[in-house]
């Protein structure tokens, strides 16, 4: 957690406890609701991120000129289909053609999204599952459906693990970033977002279970087969590394310099072969948990992955369902690994984009881009 910015935001917390958090019990679920009136998410990045169909369309065309030949390297053989991905969401001028490289070989219209909740603390939520009640959200093509399993799903889950809070979903850009390039591939997607607080690996287990019984039960009434109609997406950047502009901390493990930097990388390649390369299995994720997450204080990071939270559950939760459903076990296949200094930058400054963070040797994010078929 960000000390500075905990203070700087503290009176705003208040503020928003009072006028947003309207908490009643419904359907066994924790709710605060937006005003149906404004049923479709808002943006909450208009600049790293495209947001109009002709940046969209220019940043998929500059990604196929630039990346080509990254492109063609991990393409993957005809009729793959991830039923479970783990997509970056840097700005896209960043983390560019890492997005096609895994998110082409999401076919399903459902995408169920893990994201991160980066900013839990102003809510105080830990150990939720966050749904939204949006109807839809902003896309460059037009409102992307919100699908109406989302309902449905949140009703098979217990009271005490499932929450609907507008107010953390709409400040939330990680679910955002995914949006764009979903729509631009399929123009009739829908989406589930679920957002993944802190939780220590105990209360993920058991989260994991219950909502993998309960996308087992839903789409067993709908017929709806795994990877074919429904996939789970999860939104995560890797390490984030250097002693420069993270809010005070110091995320340089190794120190600084090109030396440093090339061990950093190193090591979240090995948290990548490590722990989601072949067949996915429950001692994997808890390795990846163990990994990126303090032993002592599940609220910090041992090893600064955004998303050490939502890629733990809903892994989780994949290999439940795969349980439930008795299908073939999940095979993880690392497609790709960049960094947002490892590689050109896509021009988009033209398109009225840009980037919400630095770029450099004492600052810098990695790219996992993962599918699991």
């Amino acid at each position: 957690m960000q000390q500075a910015e905990k203070m700087r935001y503290i009176a705003r917390t208040v503020i928003s406890m009072c006028l947003f958090f309207a908490l009643i019990l419904s359907n066994s679920v924790l709710l605060a609701r937006s005003d149906p009136e404004f049923s479709t998410r808002a943006l909450a990045d208009t600049v790293g991120f495209a947001h109009k169909a002709r940046q969209m369309d220019s940043v998929m065309v500059r990604i196929d000129r630039l990346y080509h030949d990254d492109l063609a390297r991990t393409q993957q053989p005809v009729g793959t289909v991830w039923r479970a991905a783990i997509c970056p969401h840097d700005d896209y001028t960043y983390a560019s053609w890492l997005y096609p490289a895994v998110l082409r070989n999401i076919k399903a219209k459902t995408v169920i999204i893990f994201g991160v909740a980066h900013k839990a603390w102003r809510y105080n939520l830990e150990n939720w599952l966050v749904f939204d009640s949006f109807s839809s959200w902003r896309g460059p093509y037009g409102p992307v459906t919100v699908s109406p399993l989302r309902e449905e799903i949140i009703k098979q889950l217990p009271a005490d693990m499932a929450i609907v809070h507008d107010p953390m979903q709409s400040e939330e850009y990680s679910v955002e970033a995914m949006i764009p390039f979903l729509q631009y591939q399929k123009r009739d997607v829908e989406v589930i977002s679920i957002l993944v607080p802190y939780m220590d690996f105990e209360r993920m287990q058991t989260i994991s279970k219950h909502l993998a019984k309960a996308l087992f039960i839903v789409m067993s009434q709908k017929n709806l087969r795994w990877g074919e109609d429904v996939a789970i997406l999860i939104s995560s950047d890797a390490v984030h590394y250097g002693d420069e502009d993270w809010g005070g901390y110091n995320y340089a493990y190794y120190g600084t310099g090109s030396k440093a930097n090339a061990l950093a990388e190193a090591y979240d390649r090995e948290i990548i072969s490590t722990c989601f390369d072949s067949e996915l299995t429950e001692k994997k994720v808890a390795r990846f948990y163990a990994y990126t997450t303090k032993p002592d204080n599940f609220k910090e990071y041992k090893w600064s992955w955004c998303g050490n939270y939502a890629i733990s559950v809903a892994l989780l939760t994949s290999r439940d369902l795969q349980k439930l459903e008795k299908s073939a076990p999940l095979k993880g296949v690392p497609i790709a690994y960049a960094t947002s200094i490892s590689q050109p930058h896509l021009k988009v400054d033209d398109l009225g984009m840009g980037e919400t963070a630095i770029a450099m040797q004492r600052h810098w994010v990695g790219y996992p881009a993962i599918g699991f078929k």
